[in-house]
């Protein structure tokens, strides 16, 4: 053996530190001991049961997207189509819809994996529509991903990759997520916008903040919050407020597009107020294949 070795397996000796008192050694033990209560309450086992299963359906490819038309009231042209995404890991082969497992992946963190999986797979049917396509689909993005700094350059390099027009992504943003951080928010708008991508506000007129967002914020399509839409024919109230979106918007130069709509008697009246698109099942039902 060496004088260094012998010297190294010295110092080693001597400086090791010295063990540590029985009720030092054992008080990790006793904390994941305290832990393992709260990890096991009902609420920490539906969050694991949670999480597992999202993470799972995002290595097996589990989650599938459907495309809701949203047509023009002027000629009745579909403008473009908004991505639907739904969970198929039902044994009985039920899709889920996505108010039953997004706001787990929100609150477990997974959302953002879920974006990146949607804007790949809407990247990839642009792609294979080919440039002389007119097919345009929307995707709605979460707050996290509007606040993540790396999301605008993988917008970039997704559509790059595919061969996709960025003038066929629609990028929705809800009020919550713009809410987040106006500056953040402001400077991700403006550099989809570079990209060549429209931008929609959606949920529009569902919080308070959403003057404020028109002022700081660059979009092409405010959508009206369905709460409004569902009861416009017989609400003088609600047509009030339609009114007043569709005058502010306008004024701004900006689209509307109406939510949730159901019915004759809405379309009707969406028109008389000027709301410039449509979407729900009078309109279209979500389909599986986008239509070239």
């Amino acid at each position: 053996m060496s004088s260094c070795t012998v010297a190294h397996a010295t110092s080693r000796v001597l400086f090791a530190p010295a063990p540590a008192p029985a009720h030092h050694r054992y008080r990790g033990l006793a904390g994941l001991r305290a832990g393992l209560p709260a990890r096991c309450t009902p609420a920490g086992l539906a969050r694991r049961a949670w999480m597992g299963r999202l993470r799972r359906a995002l290595r097996e490819d589990r989650f599938v997207l459907h495309y809701q038309p949203i047509v023009s009231l002027r000629d009745g042209e579909v403008s473009h189509h908004e991505a639907l995404v739904r969970l198929a890991d039902d044994p009985a082969g039920a899709l889920l819809a996505p108010g039953a497992f997004l706001p787990a992946a929100e609150r477990y963190g997974v959302i953002c994996d879920i974006d990146r999986m949607v804007l790949e797979k809407v990247a990839a049917v642009l792609g294979r529509a080919g440039p002389r396509s007119s097919v345009r689909i929307a995707v709605n993005l979460s707050a996290l991903s509007v606040s993540d700094g790396r999301m605008l350059s993988h917008i970039e390099r997704r559509l790059a990759h595919h061969g996709a027009p960025p003038s066929r992504l629609v990028i929705e943003l809800t009020e919550t997520a713009s809410i987040c951080d106006m500056r953040q928010a402001k400077a991700f708008c403006a550099g989809v916008q570079a990209l060549g991508c429209a931008v929609a506000l959606d949920d529009f007129g569902a919080g308070f903040g959403a003057l404020h967002y028109l002022k700081h914020l660059p979009f092409s399509y405010l959508k009206i919050d369905g709460d409004f839409i569902t009861g416009l024919p017989r609400s003088a109230h609600d047509q009030l407020v339609v009114r007043a979106l569709v005058g502010l918007a306008r004024g701004m130069g900006f689209s509307t597009i109406a939510e949730f709509v159901r019915d004759r008697p809405t379309m009707r009246m969406l028109r008389e107020l000027g709301v410039d698109y449509a979407q729900g099942f009078h309109v279209g039902r979500p389909r599986a294949v986008v239509p070239a």
